[in-house]
């Protein structure tokens, strides 16, 4: 089981850099903007890096277009992080990938994959 994660996720990051044309590190950091605009310290924490670390990933990406800075309603020291229209376009190119079933998961019978969904769902409501 570990191992067909393991396979799946490296494969899933391949093809997520080939499909945005960036490093997984910045897709994973557009992933994490695309329901609302975090703060630096937010971002730093979520995606389990230091502060310096991200501030490197943000300037990247701001630079690139793909996400906009603006100041913190209600921390005038804070800014926020939020995803541009670019960088919308680039997350919905990730779609199809996570769409794609890994490799191991190709060819089980269909009540298998619909217990095996089941299961992932709930795993991911619990960890939210």
């Amino acid at each position: 089981m570990m191992a067909l994660a393991a396979e799946s996720r490296s494969d899933w990051r391949r093809k997520a850099s080939e499909a945005t044309g960036l490093p997984f590190s910045r897709v994973r950091t557009l992933r994490r903007l695309r329901d609302q605009a975090r703060s630096l310290s937010e971002l730093a924490y979520d995606m389990g890096i230091d502060a310096p670390a991200t501030t490197v990933i943000v300037n990247d990406l701001e630079a690139r277009g793909l996400v906009q800075r603006r100041q913190h309603p209600d921390d005038r020291r804070a800014k926020l992080v939020s995803l541009t229209a670019e960088g919308r376009k680039r997350i919905a190119a990730l779609k199809n990938i996570f769409d794609e079933p890994p490799a191991g998961l190709v060819g089980l019978p269909e009540q298998d994959l619909a217990e095996l969904r089941r299961i992932l769902e709930r795993m991911s409501e619990a960890s939210r």
